[in-house]
């Protein structure tokens, strides 16, 4: 992949994240890594919730991280 596209592949995904259209967003993965840390939760536990994030994006009218960066 060509630096260029990259680049613009990336800045598509971030200013979706800042409209908020992307369900998974590193705001709410760093959340979710927070409280493993914390002990709230178990890896195999966020790992899960951060799937059922991602399932769910569609009926929520949002994107992925992935799919954000695939239209970029």
């Amino acid at each position: 992949m060509d630096y260029f596209v990259a680049s613009r592949k990336h800045n598509a995904v971030k200013k979706a994240e800042e409209s908020g259209t992307v369900a998974d967003s590193m705001q709410v993965r760093l959340d979710l890594v927070a409280r493993m840390k914390s002990g709230e939760i178990t890896l195999d536990q966020m790992q899960a919730e951060l799937k059922k994030i991602k399932r769910g994006a569609k009926k929520a009218g949002m994107v992925t991280r992935a799919q954000a960066f695939t239209r970029g």
